[in-house]
């Protein structure tokens, strides 16, 4: 109650501008304090919550002081509470999670305790818009044909997700076919003020996708975590975290001509990855933001896991209000935000003279500077510009296996594949784009590229170019709101006669959902070592995420996408050489198709209208007539189908006792993987096809799945059996155990045998030996993906020893119970002679009181050799969650006592 609240005398009312009052609010000015005006406002952000929540349990007053000092705490590293306002999931994550939650009501029930105490808390937004597939592809109808195929495959998980919308308080879910949750959440979802019961705070969430920081752009804070975390958060447990610095970015100037947000956000990815933002905010201001448009700021927002920061912050200002405008909220709404941010000291007017505000660290950028570029061909931070894209992609052919090279020999470099395609004469080379997809919330949220790719696709049916058929095609918007502009505008005609018709709502090429290649281009490529390509708009390129059987992939703008499909080959200058011969005989160039500013602005400005996201999300929860008549059981307790390949009880909680097991060593564990740099989380646990030869193939098949029915691993996820089985099993993925062979096998130690990873992992389990893993530097990057952790604790790995860690993955391997430790800098396994082939002790103290975060442990081998790393559990919450055997069994004996 705030009578009682430790800071109940800054707790007041913030009148109405015509009488009356919006709520009441806790009152940063009222503290009277000269620190906050030069906080970064993404730290008030933290600083509101702190005070809010204050209770001097879970938060403390000293913990508000840290947050008002940090200018001085951050540097060292102090450690916070944060309660976010809300969680955010997509069906990936959302089907694990509400797993997890019916197994946690009947650990409880187990404990003796009341199940229903594990509900959540605070909103749980769920968007299910991970499922589509672009299977059907150049047809009017595919829309729909993919959405039948869609809850064809996944009716059972969508009934799960409808049981656990009405056995959970607090929980709502957008049904499938709404759109991409992060632009969902951007044009509806995000609150950026929350009046609950007359008090009023700032919107801030969590989310289970690492780019729900595309609400950054939206002056709301919300950066990605694992699943685990997420459901801790749900249940009311404040999320531990180290106080971040923030890096300010100032941005000037103005984008030039034909430039579009896309490449400004691969520039910005670059350059923050060469700066160094892991673990950090940054907070973007300046001249330069007059002339960057939400939608631009959103994309840029979006992209904070590529460049590795916690988050890409946009502090509110009047840009944003104009889009909140725009979007369909109430003017009473707008006002409402608008009056608290700014008594709240959050609102950035640049028509008044600027506080100047502390950052730990500044970048800068002249927009004017920003060229046009892509990302490729293996990760997103990989940036190449345009005009040098022809050059690059002929050194990748050249240099040897890595980010950026294929080792394909100079004698193999002009190969021509020919096959038919449905009669027609076709061909292939090394660059042939394969797959072009418009796709991604990345990218589908901003006006301006989507109606500049309908742009570049009309001027092109004008001047006679075609895409060729054998080109998988598609265009996946993030909401209906996109569908109804290009409408408005015509030039969803011209993209669908260059083969980008609407294949669904939903994150599909991006998120691996790309469907199969026709038979013809597959054995194409397969029979003849083809390195094809894939151009997506999207945010992620790792290798085997997009498809099998296209090893390089590009990032690129909308409107790029269609310059390369029509171009078909990434192995082109676009300055120098045509992307097509026209109906005229005479050769079409890039600059000949390419939209001005001017034009895009005024499609922009004559199409895009506040109607629009009107009608589009007023009917949002009420679903489909197949969403409708799902049937769901009203028991709140889930009655599990041992025969369901979908959704299973998963082993975390079975037999758990009422005291915590306490910490674990690691005695005489055998390495199961030794990798180099920069293993994803799609390398862990991925997301895309399940390969027909694989164990989770195996796995299905012996329970009567037929391969067509196989689905995705990501559709897959509530079910632990097959994300077990999944673990490790990329096919793209190289273990130094096979001496750099690209393959989902590694080398069972004692026998030499070579193995599928699963089948390694269960050999050594059933023997009774420990498990560790042994990677280089940034592991774990990518997708905020819970079971990259999750499987591995299954596997019976212990222990994970890295050279760096991904934020979210360390977090998440902490959440299961896996030690994180890093080697010491300029050492890794290969400075200090090890193979993997050893076995590896790591003693800990039996009781936690006597571990620290951050401290130095000694490792051993049976070779002799011994070396030192640093255990990164970072907070003394971390200790506590390792002293229970991972963050959920805490929550749970803490909620049954």
């Amino acid at each position: 109650m705030a009578s009682e609240h430790p800071f109940r005398g800054i707790f007041t009312s913030l009148p109405k501008p015509g009488g009356g009052e919006f709520g009441k609010f806790y009152s940063l000015t009222a503290l009277n304090d000269p620190r906050i005006d030069k906080l970064p406002f993404s730290i008030r952000i933290l600083l509101e919550s702190a005070i809010r929540n204050c209770d001097n349990f879970q938060v403390s007053k000293d913990d508000v002081e840290k947050i008002l000092d940090w200018e001085n705490t951050a540097p060292k590293q102090v450690e916070i509470p944060f309660k976010p306002a809300r969680v955010l999931l997509q069906d990936f994550t959302g089907v694990p999670a509400v797993v997890d939650l019916a197994s946690m009501r009947d650990a409880m029930k187990e404990l003796g305790s009341d199940p229903d105490k594990i509900n959540p808390l605070v909103p749980v937004d769920l968007v299910i818009d991970h499922s589509v597939q672009a299977d059907v592809v150049r047809s009017e109808n595919a829309l729909q044909a993919n959405m039948d195929i869609e809850f064809q495959r996944n009716r059972e998980r969508f009934a799960f997700l409808r049981w656990g919308a009405t056995a959970f308080r607090n929980m709502l879910v957008v049904p499938p076919g709404s759109g991409i949750v992060h632009q969902v959440n951007l044009e509806y979802l995000g609150r950026v003020v929350f009046n609950s019961d007359g008090v009023l705070y700032p919107d801030s969430l969590v989310g289970t996708d690492s780019h729900t920081t595309m609400i950054d752009g939206l002056g709301v804070a919300g950066w990605g975590v694992g699943g685990i975390e997420a459901e801790a958060a749900m249940l009311g447990q404040p999320m531990s975290m180290v106080l971040p610095g923030v890096v300010g970015f100032r941005m000037s100037g103005k984008l030039r001509e034909g430039v579009t947000a896309t490449d400004l956000v691969l520039t910005v990815t670059q350059m923050l990855r060469d700066h160094g933002v892991v673990g950090k905010f940054v907070e973007f201001y300046g001249s330069g933001m007059a002339s960057l448009s939400l939608a631009d700021r959103a994309t840029i927002a979006n992209m904070s896991p590529e460049y590795g920061a916690t988050m890409g912050f946009f502090p509110v200002d009047h840009m944003t209000l104009q889009y909140l405008k725009l979007t369909g909220r109430s003017e009473e709404t707008i006002t409402m935000i608008e009056e608290y941010l700014r008594a709240n000291k959050m609102f950035v007017d640049y028509n008044e003279p600027q506080e100047e505000r502390v950052y730990s660290s500044y970048l800068g950028l002249d927009l004017a500077d920003v060229e046009p570029c892509v990302s490729g061909p293996k990760r997103p931070n990989d940036r190449v510009a345009l005009n040098d894209m022809k050059a690059d992609w002929h050194a990748c052919l050249d240099n040897k296996h890595g980010f950026k090279g294929f080792a394909v020999p100079k004698q193999e470099q002009d190969k021509v594949a020919t096959f038919t395609f449905h009669g027609l004469p076709a061909e292939l080379k090394h660059g042939s784009v394969v797959i072009a997809a418009i796709t991604s919330c990345t990218n589908t949220s901003n006006p301006s590229v989507m109606l500049g790719a309908g742009l570049v696709a009309k001027k092109a049916c004008e001047l006679g170019l075609e895409v060729k058929p054998w080109i998988k095609t598609s265009l996946a918007p993030g909401s209906g709101a996109v569908t109804k502009y290009l409408h408005k505008s015509g030039l969803q005609t011209y993209l669908n006669q260059q083969g980008f018709h609407l294949v669904g709502y939903g994150c599909t090429t991006c998120i691996g959902n790309s469907g199969d290649l026709d038979e013809s281009v597959a054995s194409a490529i397969t029979d003849n070592d083809i390195v094809a390509a894939a151009v997506l708009s999207g945010n992620r390129n790792f290798e085997g995420r997009v498809h099998p059987q296209t090893r390089a992939n590009y990032l690129a703008s909308p409107p790029l996408v269609v310059a390369y499909a029509l171009a078909g080959t990434v192995d082109i200058d676009f300055e120098k050489e045509p992307i097509g011969i026209g109906k005229d005989g005479k050769g079409v160039y890039l600059k000949d198709i390419w939209p001005s500013n001017e034009e895009i602005a005024e499609v922009v400005q004559s199409s895009v209208l506040p109607e629009m996201f009107k009608s589009t999300y007023e009917a949002i929860t009420q679903g489909n007539p197949i969403w409708n008549q799902l049937s769901v059981p009203s028991s709140n307790l889930y009655a599990w189908d041992p025969n369901s390949t979908y959704i299973h009880q998963p082993p975390y909680f079975k037999g758990m006792s009422v005291d915590p097991p306490g910490p674990h060593g690691v005695k005489d564990a055998y390495c199961l993987l030794n990798f180099g740099d920069s293993i994803t989380t799609d390398h862990i646990s991925p997301a895309g096809s399940i390969h027909k030869d694989s164990p989770a193939a195996k796995y299905l098949m012996e329970r009567g799945v037929q391969r067509k029915d196989f689905n995705s691993y990501g559709s897959r996820r509530g079910n632990d059996q097959v994300m077990a089985r999944g673990t490790f099993a990329n096919i793209r993925i190289i273990n130094k155990l096979l001496n750099g062979e690209v393959s989902p096998k590694t080398i069972h130690i004692p026998t030499g045998e070579k193995l599928y990873v699963y089948d390694a992992a269960m050999r050594y389990k059933s023997a009774g030996h420990d498990t560790i893993v042994i990677a280089g530097a940034e592991y774990g990057s990518g997708s905020s993906r819970d079971w990259a952790a999750k499987g591995p604790m299954l596997l019976g790995v212990k222990a994970v020893i890295a050279k760096s860690f991904e934020r979210i993955h360390r977090s998440n391997l902490v959440g299961m119970g896996i030690i994180p430790l890093c080697f010491k800098p300029g050492e890794d396994a290969e400075a200090l002679g090890l193979t993997g082939h050893e076995r590896y002790t790591i003693d800990l103290p039996q009781r936690i009181s006597d571990i620290r975060p951050g401290q130095d442990l000694t490792v051993t081998t049976d070779s002799g050799k011994s070396f030192t790393c640093t255990l990164r559990f970072d907070t003394e919450v971390e200790l506590a969650y390792f002293d229970h055997g991972g963050i959920l069994p805490y929550v749970i004996r803490n909620l049954s006592k």
